[in-house]
């Protein structure tokens, strides 16, 4: 049957119609699908390398999910720049923050920005003060090991190849981080139980060439000295040079925190003794997984303290 000129306009109008639902719906659910900011500290420090591939490696496998934007900052205390990048997430209208700040007091104000603009924030890594968030009346989940424990560990693996009384420096990262500071207690729980002498703590900015620094000071000011408790991987490799450069390789003890693929040589001929692995390539997945569920509604099972506690194990000679 012809139908008239009107009908077939009407037709012609509906297949139109039509012809541009699908994607209208394509367009509505990409638009719906959340969009996550990973933004770590220093990449050139391999543990955030590590901990970026292993976020990307999960959106790829999830990527009808959600979009990941990932981003760093050029050097651990580059705390401004850290700020900036936060604000351009907010800028961006990202739905999630996963964020591991490079200060744990001077991020909160942007972050406090960042929820108050609508968005979800997880903390990962370095935990964000605990009396500056409640100084702003928020509350962001931590998603992380317990720093104080994993150095512990290794302070008491080194304390069994040490005497009572043997000299030890610490050589800790940014003092203002909450990582820094709850390592540095590990050690110093390990060293005390184990009556070791604690003759220096300074600080090596996270860095392989400033814990160098604060090594050959260390080594030069205390020649007696036994150990060097590294509060990251990179500062141990700055303390491995120290000891070689000051002639003490195998008569001065490093331990480190992280487990990078560098340190692992050294492990296996002994230039650094132990390390803590928190499992840098999962800890930014864990920290996506929480966001995700805070975009859905779900409820975080973390503890009395807003923590979801992650791994964190020993690890030694191979």
């Amino acid at each position: 049957m012809k139908l008239p000129f009107a009908g077939r306009l009407l037709a012609v109008s509906l297949m139109a119609a039509i012809g541009t639902v699908a994607p209208l719906q394509s367009s509505f659910a990409d638009a719906q699908k959340p969009k996550v900011a990973l933004v770590m500290k220093s990449l050139a420090n391999e543990f955030f390398l590590t901990m970026e591939d292993g976020a990307k490696s999960y959106q790829k496998e999830h990527a009808a999910d959600f979009d990941l934007v990932s981003n760093g900052i050029k050097d651990e205390s580059d705390t401004a720049n850290q700020i900036r990048i936060v604000e351009q997430m907010i800028v961006a209208k990202v739905d999630a923050l996963v964020i591991a700040p490079a200060d744990s007091k001077a991020l909160v104000p942007i972050i406090k920005k960042a929820m108050d603009a609508g968005i979800k924030v997880v903390n990962i890594d370095n935990q964000l003060d605990a009396g500056v968030l409640k100084s702003k009346g928020i509350q962001v989940p931590f998603v992380g090991p317990d720093n104080r424990k994993g150095a512990k560990l290794v302070g008491d693996y080194l304390a069994k190849q040490l005497a009572a009384g043997d000299q030890v420096g610490i050589i800790e990262g940014v003092p203002t981080t909450t990582n820094a500071q709850m390592r540095t207690a590990g050690f110093k729980d390990a060293m005390e139980a184990a009556q070791m002498k604690i003759v220096s703590v300074q600080s090596g900015n996270w860095e392989i060439d400033k814990g160098n620094a604060v090594a050959s000071a260390m080594l030069n000011e205390y020649p007696d000295l036994k150990a060097l408790l590294a509060g990251n991987d990179s500062m141990a490799l700055g303390a491995v040079s120290a000891v070689r450069a000051a002639g003490k390789a195998g008569k001065v003890q490093v331990v480190g925190y992280d487990n990078i693929n560098a340190i692992k040589p050294m492990l296996k001929d002994g230039r650094i003794l132990a390390t803590a692995d928190q499992f840098a390539a999962r800890q930014a997945v864990f920290g996506i997984q929480s966001a995700l569920g805070m975009i859905k509604g779900d409820k975080l099972d973390v503890d009395a303290n807003g923590v979801i506690q992650t791994p964190v194990e020993l690890v030694t000679k191979p």
